[in-house]
C-alpha cells in the first residue's frame, strides 16, 4: 500500500483544526484559551531528558488522538463540558502541531517524525 502524500496528512489536519475552532465557538468556550494552552501538551518533552526512546514515547502518548477523542467521547456520553474543553484544546494542539510538520517522533530523534525530518536539512559543500 503506498503512502499518503505528506501534504495530504497536513492539509487533514489543518481540516481539524477549523473543525476544532467550530466546535469551540459553538460550545461558547473562549477562542483564546485554544492559544493560552497551546504549549501545555508539550510538557511531555521532558521525557527526552531521560533519553530519545523515553522522549519519543512520552511525546507520542501526547500527541495522539485517542486520548482527546475519549475525552470528546465523554462529553458526549454525560454532557460534562470540562471533557469537550480539554478534549478540543488537546485536538486543537495535535492538528496543529501536524499541520506545521511536527509529526509522531521516532526513537532515533525528536526531528524523526512520521511526517518526515524537522528542520532544515544540512548542505555539502561540494568536495
Amino acid at each position: 500500500m503506498q503512502r499518503l502524500p505528506i501534504w495530504f496528512e497536513r492539509a487533514e489536519n489543518l481540516a481539524i483544526v477549523v473543525v476544532v475552532i467550530f466546535g469551540f465557538v459553538h460550545l461558547h468556550f473562549s477562542w483564546w484559551w485554544l492559544l493560552a494552552l497551546f504549549l501545555a501538551f508539550d510538557v511531555a518533552i521532558v521525557g527526552y531528558l531521560v533519553n530519545e526512546r523515553v522522549g519519543a514515547i512520552c511525546y507520542n502518548l501526547t500527541h495522539g488522538y485517542v486520548a482527546p477523542a475519549v475525552l470528546l467521547l465523554g462529553y458526549v456520553l454525560t454532557s460534562a463540558t470540562w471533557c469537550a474543553f480539554v478534549g478540543l484544546v488537546w485536538a486543537f494542539h495535535i492538528a496543529t502541531d501536524r499541520a506545521l510538520g511536527f509529526g509522531l517522533k521516532f526513537a532515533s530523534g525528536f526531528q524523526d517524525t512520521h511526517l518526515g525530518r524537522i528542520g532544515r536539512s544540512e548542505v555539502r559543500e561540494p568536495d
